[in-house]
């Protein structure tokens, strides 16, 4: 008996040794989790309980030079429902009304939405897809529905909103206005305006602390770290809609004619450098065009003839060459260690001037000019075009521009038909801008300026940016060497190889150029292309066209393909933009002939936009975009933009009313 007990006691004994011992541990546990581990687990709590929240800015909007806009964001809606926190005497005193009218807005039948909400509620669904992409409007008014309007715990509407960038142009212009996107991974990827300038358009995000509540939702509540979202700034580019639409429409008329491969046009003011319009349209498998990529800005490549330019201005500048010096054309073909250069003109030009050498764009003058002058050190020629900049790309803000190569004598490639072939634009590589950039500076007495796409940043109407010309180089010539070059390029025009495009309407001044590509696939693969400026004597606008790969059988030079593009962009230009400077302060003495100019007047001042296409939008989206532009909107029916009165494309004035027809 006294053993029995005595086992039962160590029993106890140990039993409560052993709570001894875990109250020991949870002791030291507790003081472990209050003291050591303490504010991790605190701050661990207070991330379930509290949470910063992003607070995404409004991306600032991007205008054209005169106001039109280029892209602006738009707040889209996703509309979703909790089938589970709706009562059921909510429920089913509402279903019937509201699938009345979800049918009416969204288009399906009545007994979809009633059936649909039925069977999330049976199924206890509580994240249900209703409508998405829905504009504020349409926002506004589904929020107003039967069970919608008593609010996401009693209604179980559920609201998600995010902003979409639209572009009121559409495809024109794409490349050129570009985008800035964010992949899973945290990395940018920025293309055309919108890329180069989204420092300025992206705004600050701001964050809010939000505490959570009961279902999943969040609070927000009071906080000295909190900070509110600080919206981009509008940037004013130099772009101009109108130029930008010449532009496309001829490249791109010219491109489906000859079914070439892709093109790119650039226009540019001469004394200011700013890009009025840039067009780069890439050849589809089904044989349409889209804005591929920016040909303009990225793509270097051997740019033919246009380079007898550069070549010319480095023999006038060094004076190894005077333009009324004779050249032996030698019946159209030189060689250089065994290898022909051709003319165009079977047969050759016989002796001809330097000066009739760049306005029929002899090959074989080039290279023997270029040979001769420089044979003995030629190095001086190719040092003479670095001193040009051609060797250095501009630096432009929009991404991925292509690098010149101009090669140097002290190269390894270097060989004996380098310099022949550099003479006529072989072996050499250039962008479109680049060799546009050298023509402007041409125009402007040898001032080279730096292409320039935007005007101004703006915090709504006060300005926190103005952006000024940027000289390049302040002289890449000298003042009389560019006189004659410009003296040349006009008689190109006149009667050189581009006076196919001659007219005595306008003038005009350029080079054509006609090169081989992708020679060491297969023979018969071209470039044309045309650079020049407008108008010839007090040049305004400055310009290159440039097409890749035409069809040989309707054409491949320069001035049959390239040419006509450059002379429908001076031709529309000159006719669609008035010349104010000769209309203003004019007064007459008779009252009524003063009061038919100054309507005449008021009518020409009035700015002419391009009305954009909006087919396929909610209607508060595009009600959005056109009275941003100062267009007068007049709505039928309900929903999404259908018919627009007036088509996409077409010139409009200020005030203007536009019929929308909704779906």
């Amino acid at each position: 008996m006294a053993t029995t007990e005595k086992s039962i006691l160590n029993r106890m004994y140990f039993v409560a040794g052993c709570l001894f011992l875990f109250a020991i541990a949870v002791g030291v546990k507790l003081l472990n989790i209050q003291f050591v581990h303490g504010e991790h687990y605190k701050s661990l709590a207070e991330e379930r309980t509290l949470r910063n929240f992003k607070i995404p800015a409004n991306r600032g909007n991007l205008y054209d030079s005169n106001g039109n806009l280029l892209a602006t964001s738009v707040p889209k809606y996703d509309i979703r429902f909790d089938a589970v926190t709706v009562s059921d005497k909510n429920f089913e005193e509402n279903i019937g009304e509201l699938s009345a009218k979800l049918s009416k807005m969204l288009g399906r039948s009545a007994s979809y939405y009633s059936q649909k909400l039925r069977t999330a509620r049976a199924n206890k669904q509580r994240y249900v897809l209703i409508a998405k992409n829905l504009g504020y409007s349409e926002y506004m008014k589904i929020k107003s529905f039967p069970m919608f309007n008593l609010g996401a715990f009693k209604g179980g509407m559920i609201t998600e909103q995010t902003t979409v960038r639209e572009h009121p142009l559409g495809k024109m212009g794409e490349r050129t206005v570009g985008y800035e996107r964010r992949d899973e991974n945290g990395y940018f990827t920025r293309v055309g305006l919108e890329g180069a300038f989204s420092n300025y358009l992206r705004g600050t995000d701001g964050r809010r602390l939000k505490q959570k509540i009961a279902k999943g939702q969040w609070k927000p509540i009071s906080d000295n770290n909190e900070m509110e979202p600080k919206d981009g700034y509008d940037v004013i580019s130099t772009i101009d809609v109108n130029i930008q639409d010449i532009a496309h429409h001829s490249l791109l008329r010219q491109l489906e004619y000859f079914e070439a491969d892709h093109g790119t046009v650039v226009v540019m003011e001469t004394a200011t450098g700013e890009i009025k319009a840039m067009s780069n349209l890439g050849r589809t498998d089904d044989g349409t065009y889209f804005e591929k990529r920016n040909y303009a800005v990225y793509e270097a490549h051997e740019p033919g003839s246009t380079f007898k330019l550069m070549a010319m201005v480095a023999a006038l500048e060094d004076e190894v060459v005077d333009t009324s010096q004779v050249i032996d054309t030698e019946k159209g073909v030189v060689r250089f260690y065994g290898r022909p250069v051709r003319d165009s003109h079977h047969g050759g030009y016989g002796e001809i001037s330097v000066a009739k050498a760049f306005e029929l764009s002899s090959n074989t003058a080039f290279t023997k000019m270029i040979t001769e002058g420089y044979k003995n050190d030629p190095s001086k020629f190719v040092d003479r075009l670095y001193d040009m900049g051609l060797n250095d790309k501009i630096g432009l803000e929009i991404k991925g521009e292509g690098s010149p190569r101009i090669p140097h004598p002290q190269d390894k490639s270097w060989n004996g038909l380098s310099l022949p072939w550099m003479a006529f634009g072989y072996g050499v590589a250039i962008t479109p801008l680049q060799t546009l950039t050298f023509y402007n500076a041409i125009a402007n007495d040898g001032e080279m300026i730096k292409p320039r796409f935007i005007k101004a940043v703006k915090d709504r109407d006060k300005s926190i940016i103005t952006m000024d010309k940027q000289v390049m180089n302040p002289s890449i010539c000298s003042p009389e060497t560019a006189a004659k070059v410009r003296e040349m390029m006009k008689n190109t025009v006149e009667r050189g190889t581009a006076a196919n495009i001659y007219t005595e309407n306008f003038s005009m001044a350029g080079k054509t150029g006609t090169c081989q590509t992708e020679y060491w696939i297969e023979p018969g693969r071209y470039i044309a292309s045309f650079a020049g400026y407008f108008p010839a004597e007090d040049p305004k606008y400055s310009c290159i066209v440039v097409i890749h790969k035409p069809n040989r059988r309707k054409g491949y030079y320069g001035n049959i393909v390239a040419a006509p593009v450059f002379k429908d962009i001076a031709r529309k230009i000159y006719t669609d933009t008035p010349v104010m400077d000769e209309l203003e302060n004019l007064d007459f003495e008779d009252e009524d002939i003063q009061a038919d100019f100054d309507t005449y007047y008021a009518s020409i001042q009035d700015e002419k936009m391009l009305m954009p296409d909006v087919t396929g939008m909610p209607a508060m989206d595009a009600i959005s975009i056109l009275e941003n532009l100062g267009i007068q909107v007049r709505l039928n029916g309900k929903g999404v933009v259908k018919r627009q009165s007036v088509s996409a494309g077409k010139k409009i004035d200020n005030n203007a009313i536009v019929n929308l027809e909704l779906s």
